[in-house]
This record gives structure tokens, C-alpha cells and sequence, in this order.
């Protein structure tokens, strides 16, 4: 099969459009004919730096298709179904395995470069906000990197449960077209310090929870900018700066909870977070969720494509057909 494939980490230029072996699914496995590839922020950021588990390495951890072969002791897929899978690696080629715990069937209302883009983002934003962040309605929440797959659904979720909902993004092209999907308040993060633009439009009582996916130096804003009992879930270093030590000096005076998420360590260690991706895409399929599809590369541009999300203009999704 081909795949999207480097030998060592680097800019998205290590990427070779190369034949591999096909991938061989066990027992408890789907393997599919892949059709839609989401590009998640976290494929970028292990294409930059992180292992490499085979040679070459094929990175990726999101992309849908139809079931192509069944091992023998799966039972909710069969050969022809659509699913969306969700894996460590491995998205970036014309097939893919994974286990069966970790696919979806694609309702007949939600086409596949849709579902290519909710596992990841939709189950991230929900679990942030909910899950580990406790949003109650008539709250207020700030949504770093809205633009994002992750901020475009955690936007859509934090109206639709009643908050007040406050976003970064850097562009105010970028904030307005937000408002169509729930946004509240805009900050643009380039020209406005967050920090001090949240507490004036909350006058000074700051936010009740902020789902922070950019980390470095952000990391630190967004406990500064808490209210009494806020709530801050960092979710990924998407700014790529150094990581920050933080000073929490401030949490426990005014009773503030930190907490990180992984959503792959919830889909190994608890079964809850599946019913609940499920159930976004039957919500995508009814039209109460909405996904945003940037562009389309081809998988032998996933150089290109990689390239594009990194120049921070898209806005939603990225996607590679093989």
C-alpha cells in the first residue's frame, strides 16, 4: 500500500510518499480501506520530535473508511461497513488496523470526511469541558486556539450546555466567523493580552473554565485568568514553546483546580468515552454538531498539507485522501 512515511522526525519535508507492507489485523481488529485522514495537531507535533515506532514510521492518529476485514472475534463491524478509527500511529496510508475498541460505525446521515474529523477533537472537547472541567450553564469558559478542530467543537458543546463562551484566535477574521458556531466574546490573542481582556469583559471576576491546548507560556495565563474555584485543563502544547514551571501560588487561595487530559489514556483505561464520541456523531448526523473541513490535500502531499497547518491559517480541519 502506500503511505505518508519519514525516517527520521524533522519539518514536514522528511515526509516520502513510499509503498509499505499492508498492516495485518488480529482477532479483536478492523482493518479498512481508508478514504478521509484528519490531520490532528498531535500528528504534526510527533512528526517534529517524537519516537519513532518503526522504520519508516507511518504517523497519524485519525482517518475513516470502509471495513474491509474482520478478525474473528469482532462483532459490531462487518466487511463494508464505514468506520472511523482512532490509533497511536498509522493514519497517514491507504490502510489501516485498529482495534475494535477504538472504531466507530459512520451513521448513514454523516459522510466519511466528516466522521474522519470527531473522534479526536469532539471526544477532547468534551471531556475538557465536562468530564474534567465541570461546566455548568450559566458559567463562563475560555476556549484557547478556537480555530482549531478541538476549540470548533468545544465551542459548539459550551453553548449548546448554556455557558458564556469566550475564545482566543489570532485573527479577528477568524473570531467572527466563530460567532456563527456559539461564540461569545473573541480575543485576539495577537493584539490583545487574554489575560486581561477576559477579566474586563468578566468585570475582573475572571473565567470559570478555560480548556488550554496551547501550553508554554500560555500554560500560565490561563491559571492567572481563573475566577474563585475555576477550573484550567491543559490538553496539548500545540504553541510549541518550552514548557513552562508554573506558579500555582494563587490556586489554592481561591479553591482553583488544574488538571491535564490525554484522550488515548481514557479510550485504553475506561470504556465511558466511547458511547459519548458515538454519540457526537449521531449529533453531527442530526445537524445539532457542525465539523469545519478546511482543505484537501492528497496523502502524496501530506508534506504540503503538514506545511499549511503549521502556517496557523486554517481554520477547522485539514484532510488527506490517499
Amino acid at each position: 500500500m502506500k503511505a505518508a512515511v519519514y525516517y527520521e522526525t524533522g519539518a514536514p519535508d522528511v515526509f516520502r510518499y513510499e509503498d509499505v507492507p499492508d498492516p495485518t489485523a488480529g482477532p479483536g481488529d478492523i482493518l479498512i480501506e481508508v478514504e478521509a485522514i484528519s490531520i490532528e495537531g498531535g500528528d504534526t507535533l510527533n512528526r517534529l520530535g517524537g519516537d519513532l515506532a518503526r522504520m519508516p514510521h507511518v504517523v497519524g492518529y485519525q482517518c475513516a473508511g470502509t471495513v474491509a476485514e474482520v478478525g474473528a472475534d469482532v462483532r459490531g463491524f462487518a466487511v463494508g461497513d464505514r468506520a472511523v478509527t482512532v490509533g497511536l500511529d498509522g493514519s497517514h496510508a491507504a490502510r489501516r488496523v485498529t482495534p475494535e475498541s477504538f472504531a466507530w460505525k459512520i451513521p448513514e446521515t454523516v459522510s466519511t470526511d466528516d466522521a474522519a474529523c470527531v473522534p479526536v477533537p469532539f471526544g477532547t472537547a468534551d471531556d475538557c469541558l465536562f468530564e474534567f472541567g465541570h461546566l455548568q450553564a450559566g458559567e463562563t469558559v475560555l476556549i484557547h486556539a478556537g480555530a482549531g478542530g478541538v476549540g470548533i467543537a468545544a465551542i459548539q458543546m459550551a453553548k449548546r450546555a448554556g455557558a458564556r463562551v469566550f475564545s482566543t484566535a489570532s485573527s479577528d477574521d477568524r473570531l467572527e466567523r466563530l460567532k456563527e458556531l456559539g461564540l461569545d466574546e473573541g480575543i485576539n490573542y495577537v493584539t490583545h493580552d487574554f489575560v486581561a481582556e477576559a477579566r474586563r469583559l468578566t468585570d475582573g471576576r475572571g473565567v470559570d473554565v478555560v480548556v488550554d491546548s496551547v501550553g508554554g507560556v500560555t500554560l500560565q495565563g490561563s491559571i492567572n485568568v481563573l475566577a474563585y474555584r475555576g477550573r484550567c485543563v491543559s490538553v496539548g502544547d500545540a504553541g510549541r514553546s518550552a514548557a513552562e514551571q508554573l506558579d500555582i501560588s494563587t490556586m489554592r487561595g481561591n479553591n482553583q483546580t488544574f488538571s491535564g487530559y490525554f484522550l488515548g489514556a481514557e479510550l485504553l483505561l475506561s470504556t465511558r468515552p466511547h458511547g459519548m464520541i458515538a454519540g457526537h456523531l449521531d449529533a453531527i448526523g442530526r445537524g445539532e454538531l457542525k465539523v469545519v473541513i478546511d482543505r484537501v490535500f492528497p496523502l502524496s502531499d501530506a508534506a504540503g498539507a503538514h506545511a499549511y497547518i503549521e502556517s496557523r491559517q486554517a481554520f477547522g480541519r485539514v484532510l488527506l485522501v490517499p
